[in-house]
């Protein structure tokens, strides 16, 4: 036998028999042909990938028995991304449910859909309404002078759709951001 058998390496390590074989079938421990536990190798390994936490619960070490704060420092700050990016996507969904929060691409096509309504109703307009001015001026002017005068609502409606253009051209240039 090259290496120790479990109970050798359980005396070894400070660790149960059953937590042995629990390494051995997660590939925490390096392991020789024959089936015996290379000692030095699998401390290494073990401490590679075994959680801090959990290795000083199973030597029934309390709070103060780190092995040193360098082992667990990256274990800990992971530990602490993990628990804040936990609160962060409880807190989204909590918004979400509230309806304080939106979907940014749902917002942007509901903003575009909003603009393109507004366009298309302008660009509508004079044509709606350049008979009617073209009435009420010709109706004005002839109250003033007292002859009747008469407006093409056509010309209007020209008139009307290139200032109308024009301001839409200038709207046009306006982005709107999210953020």
């Amino acid at each position: 036998m090259e290496g120790m058998s479990e109970r050798e390496y359980s005396a070894h390590s400070g660790l149960s028999r059953g937590a042995i074989q629990k390494a051995r079938k997660a590939s925490r421990l390096v392991v020789y042909s024959d089936g015996s536990i290379n000692a030095a190798a699998s401390d290494v390994r073990r401490a590679d990938m075994t959680d801090p936490d959990q290795q000083r619960r199973s030597t029934g070490g309390g709070d103060s028995s780190f092995s040193g704060p360098a082992d667990s420092s990256s274990y800990l700050k992971a530990r602490t991304a993990l628990t804040v990016y936990q609160a962060q996507d409880k807190q989204l969904g909590i918004q979400k449910k509230k309806g304080t929060l939106v979907d940014r691409a749902r917002a942007e096509a509901l903003v575009f859909r909003l603009a393109r309504q507004e366009r298309d109703t302008w660009v509508t307009w004079p044509a709606r309404v350049s008979a009617l001015m073209a009435a009420e001026v010709a109706l004005g002017v002839e109250k003033q002078t007292g002859t009747p005068v008469i407006i093409e609502a056509a010309i209007l409606q020209r008139v009307l759709e290139a200032h109308v253009r024009q301001h839409l051209e200038a709207l046009a240039d306006l982005r709107v951001s999210l953020g």
